[in-house]
């Protein structure tokens, strides 16, 4: 046992190297959420996942930075406060994924982010060597936010890897939450590389339930139940619909899901979808609303995902004929 914490304690980088370390932590992160947008392909997450890639990136530089310690503490400060707003984008840029309005989103995440760095260019470029005067708004918004990224996950699959992403987020930012004199925090070599471990274990948690995810039956739990007509219509509705909520996260899938249950309330089909997928009752002979009830699904789905993406989800496996149906009467979905 001795041997083994010897062994620890001497692998532990010195203190010159931790930056460093630190640094090549977030390019990891970088990668992997570069491959998070690979595997979100089709969805309206994808602008998200590149969020990611950036902050990410600005993280490994502000390491890179600080290695030698030849930065001075306002030239930091400043540096972490583009950081933190470039943390939040993914989580902005996730609240706002639905078409068509999501590209112009990305406009509004980029002038967030643009906002919320202003007090870093101002004490770079107007008062050299002075440290940014943050606004006790900004200070609140940014945990505020980060709370509504990880609540947007917690009921998921991925709750424990948003969990240790967001805690290595609180980790990052910590100088610049309410009450912390910005001053003395930076820099805080030892956080940035705890926060950023547990963001990297975060991220390969996510691609590996991601990678699992890709070679496990879609639909099959939920339709085990249900007769074979009935199970068709289960496995297409929750082999797209699952996948999608743990891309999006809970905010948007909620919300698919009650415009779905509004038509089966206005059209009297015997189904409704729910967090955790779709239910079936009636006559388990009765057809006869299925094609309508998947029509209504596909026209919700598509507000998030392209057909390249339905395909790959197995959408039109079941029934190959619905692919060439025209789309006139999708339902109005806009709301």
């Amino acid at each position: 046992m001795l041997s083994i914490w010897t062994v620890a304690l001497l692998s532990l980088p010195s203190p010159g190297e931790v930056p460093a370390v630190t640094g090549w932590l977030a390019v990891l992160v970088a990668g992997l959420a570069c491959c998070g947008a690979w595997f979100a392909r089709g969805t309206t997450a994808v602008p998200a996942a590149w969020w990611a890639v950036t902050a990410a990136l600005a993280v490994a530089a502000d390491a890179f930075g600080q290695q030698g310690g030849g930065q001075s503490p306002s030239v930091m400060a400043a540096a972490r406060v583009v950081v933190a707003a470039l943390s939040v984008c993914p989580i902005m840029a996730l609240l706002g994924a639905k078409r068509p309005q999501h590209g112009v989103w990305q406009l509004i995440v980029a002038t967030l982010a643009v906002v919320l760095a202003l007090p870093a260019v101002t004490a770079t470029l107007i008062r050299p060597g002075s440290f940014p005067d943050l606004h006790l708004l900004a200070r609140w918004f940014l945990p505020i936010l980060m709370l509504v990224g990880w609540m947007n996950f917690i009921g998921t699959r991925r709750w424990l890897a948003v969990s240790l992403i967001t805690a290595g987020q609180f980790g990052l930012l910590w100088p610049l939450l309410p009450g912390v004199d910005l001053a003395a925090a930076v820099p805080q070599p030892g956080i940035d590389l705890a926060a950023m471990a547990a963001v990297a274990a975060g991220g390969l948690l996510a691609l590996g339930q991601t990678v699992l995810a890709g070679g496990r039956p879609r639909g099959r739990r939920a339709a085990e139940h249900l007769v074979p007509d009935q199970r068709s219509l289960a496995k297409r509705v929750d082999g797209c619909f699952l996948p999608l909520r743990e891309t999006l996260g809970a905010a948007w899938a909620l919300r698919l899901a009650e415009r779905f249950d509004t038509l089966a309330a206005q059209r009297g089909w015997p189904a409704r979808l729910t967090f955790r997928g779709f239910e079936q009752g009636g006559d388990p002979t009765d057809a006869s609303w299925h094609r309508d009830a998947a029509r209504a699904a596909e026209a919700l789905f598509r507000r998030f995902v392209s057909s390249g993406w339905l395909q790959r989800h197995g959408w039109w496996e079941a029934d190959e004929a619905e692919a060439s149906e025209p789309a006139d009467a999708s339902p109005e979905t806009n709301s």
